[in-house]
């Protein structure tokens, strides 16, 4: 008798082990976005394809300074689709943050969430508010792979899309824009950005291939003041290639390998850079009283220029050309993050070459941009100078 329950056992198990098996071959049921006929196909920044039905209601912003390209497509109300976001724009940009909350002040309901990347990602926080899409950069890759977050949301139909403005910006801004165009059904409001942005990058690089001026030797210190370390940098990329756009030569560019990087203070010395330009923001939620350079906009100038004074007296710029020439300038750090590059390229051209580029003015080309496409008034204080006081437009 017992022989017999353990030929039936067997006779179950292998039973179960086949179904289970023939189940697994199976394909997966679609996803919600997947079984929609109206759904759309779209191609992330990782090369993915995602379906998504268009355009999106209820949208995740895996970063909050996404608000800076949404609300160039939903100028009326660019908090209308934002159902959940990450709190670095509360926190990485206070100003900009507290411009749209005095226009908007809903904004302040919309939840907040951490980052994928240090894993204080609330997934479930992020299901209960049933985004139609969840828009991610591209360097939470790994840490959503690996949580298998991509998965879990799929079940679920919630897509997940990747775009860049950070690590590849000068190749990735575009089809980034162009991707939100599509997914908000704005895509001729994307292309009018963007060929506004074109056309503003092209009077420094136009100029700059016609005539060939002398390029000064420029270090990048990339977020002065968030840390104490240096010298932090970028290589051929984001600000290290603006500065190459803007008519400089990055020094970082055959060191650092990446976009970004650090150089030690003897190799900034040996390089012996003819300017500094430092990028930094209000950093006060990161590094209260810190050496921060306060740039951004509504900035208070005579304040931030004392502040990058200190920046003379670091070891790494002992006795090299732009210290000796006082040439140090601040930066908002923002626009290595945003579509306002052209904004940066502009300015750092006027302080590489102010003959070349007198008749432009970077103030004005910001404050056009926000006159046409953002839903704020500009404000002023998004650049300093130790050596030409800044002049108010």
């Amino acid at each position: 008798m017992a022989s017999v329950h353990r030929r039936s056992l067997a006779v179950f198990l292998l039973v179960g082990i086949l179904g289970m098996a023939a189940l697994a071959l199976l394909p997966r049921p679609a996803s919600a976005a997947e079984q929609d006929p109206a759904a759309a196909t779209v191609t992330d920044l990782l090369g993915r394809k995602v379906k998504v039905h268009v355009p999106v209601r209820r949208v995740i912003l895996g970063e909050g300074r996404q608000l800076y390209l949404v609300a160039a497509l939903d100028t009326q109300n660019p908090i209308q689709r934002i159902v959940g976001w990450r709190k670095d724009l509360i926190q990485s940009d206070p100003d900009t943050y507290g411009a749209y909350l005095r226009k908007f002040p809903d904004i302040a309901k919309i939840p907040t969430f951490g980052g994928f990347e240090d894993g204080t990602f609330d997934i479930e926080q992020a299901i209960s508010q049933q985004p139609d899409v969840i828009i991610l950069n591209i360097e939470a890759q790994h840490a959503t792979e690996d949580a298998r977050y991509i998965e879990r949301l799929d079940a679920l139909g919630i897509p997940v899309v990747y775009v860049d403005f950070r690590n590849n910006p000068m190749q990735n801004t575009e089809p980034t824009m162009r991707l939100f165009g599509q997914l908000f059904g704005k895509e001729d409001r994307a292309e009018a950005f963007i060929d506004f942005r074109n056309q503003q990058i092209r009077r420094v690089t136009s100029l700059i291939e016609a005539r060939q001026p002398t390029r000064p030797n420029v270090f990048i210190e990339r977020i002065g003041g968030y840390t104490d370390d240096c010298c932090l940098s970028f290589g051929d990329e984001n600000f290290g290639r603006f500065v190459e756009m803007a008519g400089g030569n990055n020094i970082a560019k055959g060191i650092i390998p990446t976009t970004f990087g650090q150089l030690n203070a003897e190799q900034v010395v040996v390089a012996n850079p003819d300017q500094v330009v430092v990028t930094s923001a209000n950093w006060q939620a990161f590094a209260p009283g810190g050496y921060w350079v306060g740039v951004g906009p509504g900035a208070d100038l005579q304040q931030a220029r004392s502040k990058l004074a200190w920046y003379t007296r670091r070891p790494a710029y002992a006795g090299i050309k732009a210290q000796n020439e006082q040439a140090f300038h601040a930066i908002w750090h923002q626009f290595y993050n945003s579509p306002y590059q052209f904004v940066a390229i502009q300015q750092l051209a006027k302080w590489f070459h102010p003959q070349l580029f007198a008749d432009l003015d970077p103030d004005a080309s910001f404050r056009q941009l926000h006159e046409r496409f953002l839903p704020v008034p500009y404000e002023p204080g998004y650049f300093v100078s130790l050596k030409t006081p800044e002049v108010a437009p």
